[in-house]
């Protein structure tokens, strides 16, 4: 049997202003297109979430958007990015653990928005 190893997946979207549900939904369609692209279809493979957000965004927690998902015993936990001068603004970032059989090549890093000009070298969902 082929072990299992945990894998990060990678993630990131931006908002126009900093608002609740702006920030739910641009991180509820993160996670859903994450979880699509990965063919992660329940929660029970999900180690740990981890969100974070820029500066610019303090009106709500990230996490809120995956318990609404229904992912209520995944741990979860948001932190702020730190705030270098000059860099994408209004933006949420996931890194998504799962405990998987494929390789680190095989997984899908999703980038939405202009969160797509933090990693142009790959080829992210859109």
């Amino acid at each position: 049997m082929e072990p299992t190893w945990v894998r990060g997946i990678r993630g990131a979207t931006t908002v126009a202003r900093d608002e609740p549900e702006l920030i739910l939904s641009a991180t509820r369609e993160l996670l859903e297109v994450m979880l699509r692209e990965n063919d992660i279809h329940d929660f029970e493979p999900i180690a740990a979430i981890f969100f974070t957000t820029t500066p610019d965004l303090t009106s709500t927690f990230p996490a809120e958007a995956a318990r609404g998902l229904g992912m209520t015993l995944v741990p979860l936990m948001c932190n702020q990015e730190i705030p270098v001068p000059d860099r994408l603004g209004r933006a949420v970032r996931v890194m998504m653990q799962v405990n998987t059989r494929k390789s680190q090549r095989e997984m899908k890093h999703i980038y939405l928005r202009e969160a797509v000009r933090l990693r142009p070298d790959l080829v992210s969902a859109q």
